[in-house]
């Protein structure tokens, strides 16, 4: 197993510091109806602009058919490596309620689906998005009405062992997480003057 916990310039809630996305899944690995609505729980109660609640979710179980045709629509990239996903859950924004066009759908769309991996997380699972998916085949595949969108295809499961994957990907799952520095990312003042 791989301990990547974020190596953080000042302390985080460790929580967000184990979140990350691994490649390596357990095909033994299961995802509980317990830990599974635990997720989705989590998800819904994520912000969203006005309350408007753009996020859905189809979730297919390693088995079943819907698993069987998310899978299909992932990228050849993906598919190498997600197979052993307990689950496969498509996330979709719905664009339109009752009032009319839903502000920046996508961006609730992401806050709910942090929410989910982070609950993930916090159930001993892992989870890895995915924006290498065949958007528009998800689209007929599972009758989407107009008014939603694709966004990430989410492979839920258990921590597998990174042998199982191919040199390239194995690589990739033992090299340490980086990120860009705080002062290249928070400005004050004017873009491009740190903050810190």
């Amino acid at each position: 197993m791989t301990d990547k916990d974020a190596e953080t310039s000042v302390p985080i809630h460790p929580l967000l510091a184990a979140r990350w996305s691994p490649r390596a899944l357990d095909p033994a690995g299961v995802v509980t109806d317990e830990q599974l609505r635990a997720v989705l729980e989590a998800a819904r109660w994520a912000p969203s602009n006005g309350n408007t609640q753009p996020a859905r979710y189809l979730v297919g179980r390693r088995g079943d058919e819907t698993y069987a045709r998310l899978f299909d629509l992932l990228s050849r990239r993906n598919q190498g490596w997600a197979h052993p996903a307990a689950m496969l859950v498509l996330v979709c924004a719905v664009t339109v309620n009752e009032k009319g066009t839903i502000p920046m759908p996508e961006y609730g769309v992401g806050l709910a689906a942090e929410n989910l991996v982070l609950q993930a997380v916090a159930e001993g699972l892992v989870a890895h998005q995915m924006g290498g998916f065949n958007r528009e085949g998800a689209k007929l595949v599972f009758s989407l009405p107009a008014d939603v969108e694709p966004q990430t295809v989410i492979a839920l499961g258990t921590l597998g062992d990174p042998a199982l994957l191919d040199e390239e990907r194995r690589a990739k799952e033992l090299a340490p997480r980086r990120r860009l520095a705080l002062d290249e990312i928070a400005f004050t003042g004017e873009w491009g003057n740190p903050v810190f």
